[in-house]
């Protein structure tokens, strides 16, 4: 469905819309709690392993179980949307969040932390999806950039948050109950999301008439499970044959998928994964970038956890405020590089954030080999202010770039697969500290000093980090050179005019 973009006289007459920018205040607040949930839990690792009694592979799983279920729930959590209603999906899913959230505060020992875990990961994968659906159809085109750039902001504003109050909370031990208040915090955000959002949040679904593809649902999550569950777990079992064995069928098994995929577009029009949006090149670009740039995300905030806490014996309070350079960074240079700069230098950007980024991770690395274990916190502002910078110019209009060409219709199909990748990308991330931080630690000399292993370890870690910026940075060559025309984007924007159901 097309409808006629609004001329200047019906804008002036037309009362504003205020609806859309409280929901958009919902759906951030929801996008919100889960990026707190994620960097608080790296905050706390070393409080629930002494409390626990959990082993590193228990921990690992923490981190890496709620990052599996999510990236296998996220393409059926965004075409579940299409189908049944985003904001229908969105409110079950914040339901489901705040469930397993206070599951996870109740955990008594490992077993239940990552089991519950897991579950928070599949909930989110149904609400995550439905925050860049339900902006993408709310908001024409022309005001996108500004409210990306908002979004990125708040995922600044989420970094700096999380660190400092998953601190604050394991220090504090409030009631007693040590680590357990960073997931309880998540129950009075999600029950106001889920209250709010049955109020302003207007539902929209696809145009077209679709059907829920079970069995792409399970090729897929058979694939990205064999794929990512050895990479997990193989360091602690050893690197079993199996794993690899299991490793090397996934890519016959995610083959399969896109056979299957295409010949679910011909029968009925109703795949799991619209592939002809891989047609469009600012996805299919974006999506190579956002799957390299999550291996980053999830090497790097794993390992600087480690070091800090670990290696250099520092309280969850030091290392949260030691972050703090770093998010404040981020969230500027987010908002300052949608709103401002992509406009006019569109790509470029993007690119300079990737080197910029880079530049930071070498300022780092200089700094731990010549401080090592004696190195302060104020010492690390400069590296991280950099590294900060960069990722800001990234992370906004990044989102903006892959989802900008895509048609509305295929929004929350589009949205899924962006967070998937993203996921699939931390995932990997995580799997392969085992290799670049733990190949160090575990093949270092009996009776060195821990802080002298560990800075080592993270120091190797960075050599992976600036490896996959420049991948980073090659990528976005496949990416738009610029932003649309202001008549290629009024068009565009005519043709994803929402449409509200219900």
């Amino acid at each position: 469905m097309t409808s006629t973009p609004p001329t200047a006289a019906d804008q002036l007459l037309a009362p504003p819309d205020r609806r859309r920018w409280i929901a958009l205040a919902i759906v951030m607040m929801a996008s919100f709690m889960d990026l707190v949930d994620v960097t608080i839990v790296n905050v706390a690792i070393p409080s629930i392993q002494g409390n626990l009694g959990a082993s590193f592979s228990a921990i690992q799983w923490v981190t890496a179980g709620y990052a599996l279920a999510f990236a296998i729930g996220l393409i059926t959590g965004g075409r579940l949307g299409d189908i049944y209603g985003r904001k229908r999906v969105f409110l079950i899913g914040i339901g489901g969040f705040t469930l397993a959230s206070a599951l996870c505060g109740l955990a008594v020992d490992p077993g239940m932390l990552v089991a519950t875990r897991i579950l928070q990961g599949a909930t989110a994968a149904l609400m995550v999806p439905q925050v860049l659906s339900i902006i993408h159809t709310s908001f024409p085109a022309n005001e996108r950039g500004k409210v990306f750039g908002m979004f990125g902001a708040m995922v600044g504003l989420g970094a700096v948050s999380g660190p400092l109050l998953g601190a604050l909370l394991t220090e504090w031990n409030l009631g007693g109950l040590e680590w357990r208040p960073i997931f309880l915090i998540n129950l009075p955000v999600g029950v106001a999301g889920l209250l709010l959002g049955r109020r302003f949040i207007s539902e929209s679904r696809a145009a077209q008439s679709l059907r829920l593809d079970l069995v792409g649902m399970a090729l897929a999550a058979l694939g990205l499970l064999m794929l990512l569950y050895p990479l997990t777990q193989g360091r602690d079992s050893g690197w079993p044959l199996w794993g690899f064995v299991s490793m090397g069928l996934s890519l016959p098994v995610l083959a399969l998928f896109v056979r299957y995929e295409r010949f679910k577009a011909r029968k009925d029009g109703s795949p799991l994964v619209e592939l002809s949006l891989f047609k469009i090149r600012s996805f299919a670009g974006g999506i190579g970038v956002q799957l390299v740039f999550g291996v980053v995300c999830g090497i790097f905030f794993l390992v600087w956890t480690l070091w800090m806490q670990i290696g250099l014996g520092w309280s969850p309070l030091r290392a949260g405020v030691t972050g703090v350079p770093f998010s404040i960074t981020v969230s500027a240079a987010a908002g300052i590089s949608v709103q401002l700069l992509v406009p006019r230098f569109g790509r470029k950007v993007l690119q300079a954030g990737a080197l910029v980024m880079a530049t930071g991770v070498l300022l780092y690395l200089w700094e731990a080999h010549r401080y090592g274990a004696a190195i302060h916190s104020w010492q690390m502002a400069l590296p991280l202010v950099v590294m900060g910078l960069g990722m800001g110019l990234i992370v906004a209009p990044l989102t903006d770039a892959v989802l900008a060409e895509v048609p509305r219709e295929h929004a929350g199909s589009a949205s899924g697969l962006i967070n998937t990748t993203q996921q699939l990308g931390n995932a990997l991330g995580l799997a392969l500290v085992s290799v670049a931080f733990f190949g160090v630690v575990d093949g270092a000399a009996p009776g060195r000093a821990i802080g002298v292993v560990f800075t080592q370890a993270f120091s190797h870690s960075l050599w992976w980090l600036v490896g996959c910026l420049l991948a980073v940075f090659l990528l976005m060559f496949a990416l738009p050179g610029s932003k649309p025309a202001p008549a290629e984007v009024t068009e565009a924007a005519a043709d994803r005019e929402p449409l509200p159901v219900g």
